[in-house]
C-alpha cells in the first residue's frame, strides 16, 4: 500500500497525484482505478465510495445513479484530501475499475 500525496492547483481547480505512469488527475484517473483504495483527509482514510457501490449495483441492490453519486462524493473526498492510498505496489500505474 503507497500513500501518494496530492498535488493541488487551486487556480486549475486541479489535483494530481504521481502514478506508475507519471503525474496523473486525482479526479479522473484515481476515482477510475481499480488500485485506489482510499482517499487520506486528515488523519483519517476514506475508503473509495465507488468500490461500495459497485458492488451493490452487481448484487442488484442498488440503482446505477449510485455509481454516479460514489464518482461525486469521491470528487468531494479529493478536493478536501492530502492524499491517495494506493495499492499498486508493482508501479504499474492505471488499471481499469470497470
Amino acid at each position: 500500500m503507497k500513500t501518494l500525496e496530492l498535488q493541488k492547483d487551486q487556480v486549475k481547480g486541479s489535483a494530481k497525484v504521481a502514478c506508475g505512469q507519471g503525474l496523473v488527475s486525482a479526479y479522473s484517473d484515481c476515482a477510475y482505478c481499480r488500485h485506489c483504495t482510499g482517499v487520506r483527509v486528515g488523519r483519517r482514510v476514506i475508503s473509495t465510495p465507488q468500490s461500495q457501490a459497485f458492488k451493490e449495483i452487481r448484487r442488484g441492490m442498488a440503482p446505477d445513479e449510485n455509481l454516479m453519486n460514489a464518482a461525486l462524493m469521491f470528487n468531494t473526498y479529493v478536493r478536501d484530501g492530502s492524499a491517495i492510498e494506493c495499492d499498486d505496489d508493482d508501479g504499474t500505474g492505471f488499471q481499469p475499475r470497470y
